[in-house]
């Protein structure tokens, strides 16, 4: 199986809303927090019910740095303290490409880490960097620490621009985890 196959395949871009086609009125903001763990809130509780998070998540989009729930009928802003998802699992596939590492999301997202689907390593603190995987519609999900600690183990030492870096591939994709 060839990568874009597998990205075909793990992706279902067919349930995508048509926003493009949506032109509802901004109706302000709700008291709904996205927190850095992943897990939804709603007026300072937590929102239980994984199947009414999913039904929220699927009309989440980005638009700069704001974060709205966009349906046919109205187009409210929400908080979000990182990212709106959380990178808890991951596992290889074997493609003409090489090995491919897919990872899935808190919510069941799921994406082939590749040049679409890029992982992005911040390190404006460098004694905690924090990863970032980009996956549907621009959203991005923070890796979770265990498995980011996975993919240090997997890792090789590679010298990019004369400095000594820890990466994982991913199909033909070279992804930096941070400077050694």
């Amino acid at each position: 199986m060839d990568l874009q196959t597998l990205t075909k395949q793990i992706e279902n871009l067919d349930a995508a809303p048509p926003f493009d086609k949506w032109h509802p009125p901004f109706c302000g903001d709700i008291d709904m927090v996205i927190k850095a763990d992943g897990s939804w809130w709603y007026m300072g509780s937590p929102i239980g019910r994984e199947r009414l998070v999913k039904l929220f998540a699927s009309v989440l989009l980005k638009e700069g740095d704001e974060y709205f729930l966009k349906t046919p009928a109205e187009k409210v802003r929400i908080q979000v303290e990182d990212a709106p998802f959380v990178i808890t699992q991951w596992q290889t596939h074997n493609t003409e490409e090489g090995p491919a590492i897919e990872v899935i999301s808190n919510l069941g997202h799921a994406a082939v880490l590749s040049e679409s689907h890029p992982l992005e390593v911040d390190n404006s603190n460098p004694d905690q960097p924090r990863p970032y995987v980009t996956l549907h519609r621009g959203l991005k999900a923070l890796v979770h620490r265990n498995v980011f600690y996975q993919w240090v183990d997997i890792a090789r030492q590679v010298n990019k621009n004369g400095e000594e870096h820890l990466v994982i591939n991913s199909g033909k994709s070279e992804f930096s985890l941070g400077k050694l």
